[in-house]
């Protein structure tokens, strides 16, 4: 099976904070499971580079836009480097071969009809690098709070308006098209009112940063026509055979993750301009939440305060953000965020379950036994946990492809709790010297429940799970195919006790 996933192309003018690496953390846990799952997977992210945003910053800085693009992309490349982002390509839209296949797209559709040229007359707001009509405004600005600024000139429009019934009957005959559920409701709403058709040039007397169009030299596309199209460029759309091929392999499962601020922009632009292109859809866009600020709103630069994943690296590690991250929310829904959620997760789940359960197990194998002992399955709570540990990793990889990580990552909690509770009712402290070979049965399936554990937490923390499968005796890679069978782990191999996995982080110490 092919795996397709997609972050947003990043606004290279912005800081990346833990809204980025939120979708794109993300991103990469998906990726790692479905590799893990043995599917071949292909995983895209990069920055969007062309606007009047960016050539207002470049001017500013006194630089051209390709030297100001060329320095900041670096804060994103660097920032994926630290996180371990496991991406395939990293796109950019000022790439050659990226611009030339929105070129190519641009005449296509110029030729077929679909974009024609027409006076316009509306409101445009420079942050949103948006156009608004008058009922769109809010008090006087763009729905954002921008400022908008009324502009008459003559432009260029795709026919937006001719696929709106179309795209309403395939959002209604494909319920997992648009999701999570209420994003769809909230789309097919705004599709009973009229479609305007989508306006997808700016002069170069006003904005000459952008991908020039092939059938007016004095204009360039808008940066959205240019950047939705990185989903496909990215992937090989457009391009020579071999790019082509890989296009055509993985596009029929993409799933595109991004926040609801831009689901219109990806749930009716990108959806039409594919339909006009005779490109299919793709499998999935699903629209997550915000992390928010004190004020219940988006955490972001202009709303402040963000909060950087170095900060939260520097609290809790890499791999506890990463936990964090997939573990705190629902995927689609809104999360606050603060220091002490963050530590208070990670402390109860990883220190005090896992870190614990494996720190008492690996220490009672090394103090009462010579490496793993010998399997043994004579207990009923014992047959019982073995069936439960391979049903969690059936049930893991249905919650991953249904997008629930929470719900996953909740699944081998759940395992954990059932684990801790089992070695509490046969006390194998106690009985390691009168009943050995009780002791030894508990010890066992614990070291076994930690094996399971470390591989379905492999693409949340790898080098953690790493470390954890090194520690129980388990010399292997981690293999998903490997938890259809119960007792891999050899008797005799040595455990190594080591400093806590998951330390306690201890409150007073929080900044």
């Amino acid at each position: 099976m092919n795996f397709y996933v997609t972050t947003p192309i990043y606004y290279v003018n912005d800081r990346p904070h833990i809204g980025h690496a939120y979708t794109t953390t993300i991103a990469d846990v998906l990726a790692r499971y479905h590799r893990l799952f043995g599917d071949r997977v292909f995983f895209l992210t990069g920055t969007d580079e062309h606007g009047q945003k960016v050539k207002k910053a470049a001017e500013t800085r006194g630089v051209t836009p390709q030297e100001h693009v060329d320095e900041y992309v670096k804060r994103f490349e660097q920032a994926w480097k630290e996180m371990g982002i496991s991406y395939d390509y990293f796109i950019r839209t000022t790439f050659e071969f990226h611009k030339k296949v929105v070129q190519d797209s641009l005449a296509k559709l110029y030729e077929q009809g679909e974009i024609y040229s027409d006076d316009y007359e509306g409101w445009y707001s420079v942050g949103d690098e948006m156009f608004f009509t008058g009922k769109d405004l809010v008090d006087g600005k763009a729905p954002t709070g921008r400022e908008v600024v009324k502009i008459v000139e003559k432009n260029y429009f795709f026919r937006m308006s001719k696929y709106q019934q179309q795209l309403i009957d395939y959002i209604q005959d494909n319920p997992k098209f648009i999701q999570p559920e209420g994003k769809r409701s909230e789309i097919l709403g705004f599709l009973k009112q009229p479609l305007q058709d989508l306006c997808i040039s700016r002069p170069k007397s006003r904005l000459d940063w952008g991908v020039e169009l092939p059938f007016d030299r004095q204009y360039v596309t808008y940066v959205w026509f240019d950047a939705l199209l990185n989903y496909v460029t990215g992937i090989g759309y457009g391009q020579e055979d071999k790019d082509q091929k890989q296009f055509e392999a993985f596009w029929a499962e993409a799933v595109h993750l991004l926040g609801k601020d831009i689901l219109t922009t990806h749930a009716v632009y990108w959806p039409t301009m594919l339909m006009a292109l005779n490109i299919p859809l793709p499998k999935t866009i699903f629209a997550h939440g915000w992390w928010l600020n004190d004020d219940d709103g988006k955490m972001s630069k202009s709303s402040g305060p963000i909060v950087s994943h170095e900060h939260v690296i520097d609290l809790v590690g890499l791999e506890g953000l990463r936990y964090f991250l997939c573990r705190e929310v629902r995927f689609g829904n809104d999360a606050r965020y603060s220091d002490d959620i963050l530590v208070s997760r990670i402390n109860s789940e990883l220190a005090n379950n896992l870190g614990n359960l494996a720190s008492r197990t690996i220490g009672l194998v090394a103090k009462y036994f010579k490496g793993v002992p010998e399997s043994r399955q004579q207990l009923d709570e014992t047959k019982e946990l073995g069936k439960i540990a391979m049903a969690t990793a059936l049930a893991v990889r249905e919650q991953i492809d249904r997008l629930v990580l929470d719900e996953a990552i909740g699944s081998v909690i759940q395992l954990l709790d059932r684990t801790n509770q089992y070695l509490d009712k046969l006390e194998p402290w106690r009985t390691a010297k009168e009943s050995p070979e009780d002791a030894a049965e508990a010890l066992y399936t614990s070291l076994e429940v930690l094996r399971f554990v470390a591989v379905l937490l492999s693409p949340v923390m790898p080098e953690k799970m790493a470390e954890l499968a090194k520690r129980i005796g388990w010399s292997g890679e981690l293999k998903y195919e490997d938890l259809s069978s119960w007792g891999l782990l050899k008797a005799g191999a040595e455990v190594i006790k080591g400093q806590p996995l998951f330390p306690r982080i201890e409150r007073q110490a929080v900044p």
